[in-house]
């Protein structure tokens, strides 16, 4: 009887330990969320009717209610659109998906965001930046 005692309290003391000591609520690897601009398969696909191009890796879009509101003016020439792609979600530099090559992008005066006017046809038409964080 004194030695089943003892046995059972060392099997508990044993226990306590391995249970106490486990790390199972604390995980050792930590995940690390890298935060990327949307690219233009992301935005086709959410609204494949968005009118988008792509200026120095960002994603530029119009349409976008709030930014239709703002008063603009025009600054520098930055570049110009240089291909259209209209078939496929893969885009580089300057390629766009409704604008006409040669369309020209133009930075603005007012510097409030990542915002660009774009000169196509005689019209003036605001883009903004898709830009993470």
């Amino acid at each position: 009887m004194k030695f089943s005692r003892w046995l059972v309290c060392m099997i508990s003391l044993a226990m306590l330990t391995v249970v106490g000591c486990s790390n199972t609520s604390h995980p050792t690897t930590t995940e690390v969320h890298e935060t990327k601009n949307p690219d233009a398969e992301e935005i086709l696909t959410l609204d494949p009717e968005a009118d988008i191009f792509q200026f120095d890796g960002v994603i530029y879009q119009t349409g976008i209610d709030w930014v239709e509101e703002l008063t603009l003016t025009k600054d520098e020439q930055l570049g110009e659109i240089t291909a259209r792609n209209d078939t496929d979600t893969y885009f580089d530099d300057g390629m766009a998906n409704k604008l006409p090559v040669g369309a020209k992008i133009f930075s603005t005066k007012e510097k409030e965001g990542p915002l660009l006017l774009v000169e196509s046809e005689g019209e003036m038409l605001k883009y903004y930046g898709l830009v993470e964080g």
